[in-house]
């Protein structure tokens, strides 16, 4: 890879204000999160560089990126920045003591006081320096006049700008992005890779059945394939019903070791067990239809007038997509099930069947706080099922105030991210049917005409830390890994 060594790569063709420089200046790297770095002015040194460790190139060769960890304050190793940046090349570097070092350079925003100058700058490990940053003639433009005598003309900044910085929305920067799924090529998961990509990211999808997980208090981990997979900034949990209790002990995982999660696994498992969902729920008013549970053989019938009487649903806790949903139209066959489900020592819940929804229902798409689409599905005729896996028909559909607040406090209430909350449209207000913690995209996408998944990236650039403070250890561990 070449680099061009360009000293105003992108720089505006009108010819900025004259500025004059110290020996010493504060500075700082917008793009890169970093506010706020003191930095030595050497025009005897050609290339400008910059404090890195724990450098980690990812990416592929048409897009190659490259990760590491700066500490701007040298007095104070628990503040670090996580950066990305695209790699421009690889440059080889003799230092002033003749220790030759191959480095990768990255083009970045400088700024300094009001003036701002693309830059190439080179990674390397500047821990034995007493500044983090060492800005060479390459960067130095002819509308800049150093002063060697003089130091920090320009504004003070300081490195309590890390403090205020820690509270600001992340800088956009590359991010990498691993998706959990079971079915790496369906329709959801190429539309996150391809809104991903398009946004600068690196993503992988992730088959969760095949990660093995290290657990120990020094260095935790997630293996695939007998390796450690790399370090990732965010993932995307589209755990499958029947991967549940693994997948939730996968993401836990990744949380023990800092990863942002999109939806929580205590968010996963509250909306996938039907029975607490509902509890939650309805534990901060909202409505639903009315839901009996009990174990013993002698509450069936007293399960069904709780329910409101036939006709009702009988579901399976574990159910997804329609399936172990049964709807019972008489007594006789309601008890049946029952009794039946009660045999095999199946979990179930039995529901009111809502007949004025008429075989339709809402599914409102929510991320980051937002609704950022919805649908009304209806089952084919004959059936009571509106899924579209199942044959439903979906239209766009416009919501009403309450359904709007009704669909974000359910999500907000079981802390999920991204959600697909299901709602049924009755006389006295909407009532909640399901919460779903991985909703596809397809019906969602198409029937809207929005790109959902773009929203759903966006809501990681936006939670993804780009700040992290951590312990001395936990340093020394990410130094090591």
């Amino acid at each position: 890879m070449s680099v061009n060594s360009a000293s105003h790569d992108g720089a505006s063709d009108s010819t900025p204000p004259p500025i004059s420089l110290g020996w010493e200046e504060w500075v700082s790297l917008p793009e890169l999160g970093l506010p706020a770095i003191k930095a030595k002015i050497d025009t005897g040194a050609r290339t400008s560089s910059l404090h890195a460790i724990a450098i980690e190139p990812f990416g592929s060769e048409a897009n190659p990126q490259v990760r590491f960890i700066m500490q701007p304050n040298p007095n104070d190793l628990s503040v670090q920045v996580t950066c990305s940046a695209k790699v421009v090349g690889k440059r080889s570097v003799t230092s002033s003591n003749g220790e030759t070092e191959m480095r990768f350079v990255i083009n970045t925003p400088l700024k300094i006081g009001t003036h701002i100058e693309t830059v190439n700058v080179t990674l390397t490990n500047r821990e034995t320096m007493s500044y983090r940053m060492l800005i060479g003639r390459s960067s130095i433009t002819a509308n800049m006049n150093v002063v060697p005598s003089e130091s920090f003309i320009q504004p003070v900044i300081g490195f309590e700008a890390y403090k205020k910085h820690k509270q600001k929305s992340p800088t956009r920067r590359p991010l990498r992005i691993a998706i959990l799924t079971q079915d790496p090529d369906n329709y959801s998961n190429n539309s996150m890779i391809n809104a991903a990509e398009k946004r600068g990211h690196i993503i992988d999808c992730v088959e969760t059945s095949r990660c093995c997980i290290s657990i120990n208090n020094i260095r935790p981990d997630v293996h695939f394939e007998g390796r450690p997979l790399p370090k990732y900034d965010a993932i995307i949990p589209r755990i499958g019903a029947p991967m549940t209790f693994y997948g939730m002990a996968v993401v836990r995982q990744f949380e023990t070791m800092g990863v942002y999660c999109v939806n929580s696994s205590n968010a996963i498992g509250t909306s996938r067990d039907k029975l607490m969902a509902h509890q939650m729920l309805a534990k901060h008013d909202l409505d639903m239809p009315n839901t009996a549970f009990a174990m013993s053989y002698h509450d069936t019938k007293a399960l069904i007038d709780l329910a409101g009487g036939v006709p009702v649903l009988i579901k399976l806790l574990s159910s997804t997509q329609g399936n172990g949903v049964i709807l019972a139209q008489t007594q006789q066959a309601a008890e049946s099930l029952i009794d039946s489900f009660r045999g095999l020592r199946a979990d179930f819940l039995v529901q009111e069947f809502v007949k004025e929804a008429s075989g339709t229902d809402i599914r409102c798409f929510v991320v980051d706080g937002k609704i950022v689409g919805s649908m009304q599905r209806t089952a084919l005729p004959g059936e009571f099922r509106s899924n579209l896996h199942r044959g439903g028909t979906a239209r766009w559909i416009k919501l009403t105030d309450k359904e709007h607040k009704t669909a974000l406090r359910a999500a907000k209430i079981l802390g999920l991210t991204v959600a697909g909350v299901d709602l049924l449209r009755t006389h006295t207000g909407p009532k909640i049917l399901e919460v779903n913690s991985s909703p596809g995209l397809e019906g969602i996408e198409s029937v809207t005409g929005k790109n959902i998944a773009d929203k759903i990236i966006q809501a990681i650039e936006r939670n993804t830390p780009s700040l992290m403070r951590r312990t001395k250890t936990q340093f020394e561990k990410a130094v090591n890994k």
